[in-house]
């Protein structure tokens, strides 16, 4: 069987993995981060979003061996330490999650969004998360949520400068 290295949440991974097996079910059987929830298995909801390279990615439409090298950040890596990243903070504060499946792929999908858009409107909220789906919350509180998150970082850049 091939092997596989890349760099998981800061720390340097490897292992053994048939051709066939999908970077979601590597992270949450090999490398036993269970954050990344999967779904659907058809690249349908979301769940699974993590960042490759800094990228929001469905680990569930990627090989593992597509990874090899890659830096991964999965939600687990989102937080520094004991302090979450105000992503994280916002979606509790909004209340953007109700039975929390959804929430890790949300999460890293939005933390994703405000890289490329740091004060995005409602709609461009809702059209970057439309690969997202929630069962449970509608999209008010999640849409609340990241526009929260914005200004939060915003104010985080501000104060690094």
């Amino acid at each position: 069987m091939p092997n596989v290295s890349m760099t998981v949440n800061g720390k340097q991974v490897s292992g053994e993995v048939e051709g066939r097996t999908l970077l979601s079910t590597f992270i949450r059987e090999t490398l036993d981060l269970t954050g990344t929830h999967i779904g659907c298995d058809t690249s349908q909801c979301g769940a699974c979003v993590i960042h490759v390279n800094g990228q929001s990615v469905k680990s569930c439409s990627m090989l593992a061996l597509q990874a090899d090298g890659a830096d991964v950040t999965t939600i687990e890596g989102l937080a520094a330490g004991d302090q979450m990243h105000p992503m994280q903070e916002a979606f509790r504060d909004c209340h953007g999650l109700q039975c929390g499946f959804c929430t890790p792929g949300m999460v890293m999908s939005a933390v994703d969004l405000l890289q490329h858009n740091p004060d995005p409107t409602d709609h461009e909220i809702r059209e970057w998360l439309e690969g997202n789906i929630c069962r449970c919350t509608g999209y008010h509180n999640i849409v609340k949520a990241v526009k929260q998150a914005a200004g939060a970082m915003k104010g985080q850049a501000a104060a690094a400068e």
